[in-house]
């Protein structure tokens, strides 16, 4: 494998692929982030033709079909783009010698161990997105033979649709939400993704030797509910004078949505701690510093 100085990225309107494109990138590292039309996973020529312009030492997957309750009944896109599209990239990538680092998800589980999952446990999703991602995990495996595929869980960020936005955007009108006190999972920020992602991306420069391709895990040091994460922003948003709101605890019962989330999302990311000596920071922490930039540009609404 050589020097990694030109790296591709899919996705670019995407909480991680925003975050790749603010990132301090190391020198002589050149970062290419592109979407439809210029790289539509769902053209391969396009795809070619972004391959051919940007020539990538590494390609970075972080185009994904997210809308987890809308995928139930539109199925097809979920899986044209989780799945056929990841084939499509990733045997592109394979083509040109450069190896591949995939976005995946903690909805590849259905919540049911006790503890944290590692990447070994048997995969069950429980629903379409889920399901569509999974595909999408073993399509790249099977194009790609320098595929490193990393789960993430709850991503948030200052821009796009997240968790962050929608309570912060909610507590402007309302003094008191309800929230899932029995889900538990690891708030990660985008921009600690594409910390992780670089950091990867670098250790691979130097040759694969000591590199396993295959899954990794790659969350937030830490756990929570909904309901602690709710609670976390809004203190730090009281605090910074935002808008807060007080947290009900409820169940999952009480809220209803079309596919069943998990119960449990922690995902055990010792396995890429000991392979390429990359822990991502505490929730909090970056939770705090994502809540500061809303409230101080009062992004919740965009």
């Amino acid at each position: 494998m050589t020097d990694i100085q030109t790296i591709l990225v899919a996705g670019r309107s995407g909480q991680v692929a925003q975050a790749l494109a603010a990132t301090t990138l190391p020198a002589a590292v050149k970062l290419v982030a592109l979407g439809r039309p210029d790289l539509d996973l769902l053209d391969p020529k396009s795809i070619a033709l972004a391959m051919d312009r940007v020539s990538p030492d590494l390609v970075i997957n972080a185009a994904a079909y997210t809308a987890v309750d809308q995928a139930e009944s539109d199925d097809t896109n979920a899986f044209a783009l989780n799945a056929d599209g990841a084939a499509h990239l990733a045997k592109a990538a394979a083509e040109r010698g450069a190896p591949i680092l995939h976005l995946s998800t903690d909805y590849v589980f259905d919540g049911s161990k006790s503890g944290p999952y590692v990447e070994t446990d048997p995969v069950a999703p429980l629903g379409v997105y889920g399901a569509s991602k999974l595909a999408g995990e073993r399509a790249v495996a099977a194009e790609n033979p320098d595929h490193f595929i990393l789960r993430t869980a709850w991503v948030y960020s200052a821009v796009g649709k997240n968790f962050v936005k929608t309570m912060l955007r909610l507590a402007e009108t309302r003094d008191e939400l309800g929230v899932v006190a029995d889900q538990f999972g690891n708030p990660t920020s985008a921009a600690d993704i594409a910390y992780g992602l670089i950091a990867i991306a670098q250790r691979l420069k130097s040759g694969p030797a000591g590199f396993v391709p295959g899954v990794y895990h790659m969350t937030a040091s830490g756990e929570a509910s909904w309901a602690d994460f709710a609670e976390a922003i809004f203190a730090t948003s009281a605090a910074l004078g935002g808008p807060s709101s007080r947290v009900n605890r409820i169940a999952s019962s009480e809220f209803s949505t079309p596919v069943k989330r998990p119960a449990n999302s922690r995902l055990d990311c010792s396995r890429l701690s000991a392979a390429f000596g990359v822990t991502l920071p505490d929730w909090q922490g970056s939770t705090l510093a994502c809540v500061a930039q809303l409230v101080e540009t009062k992004g919740w609404n965009s």
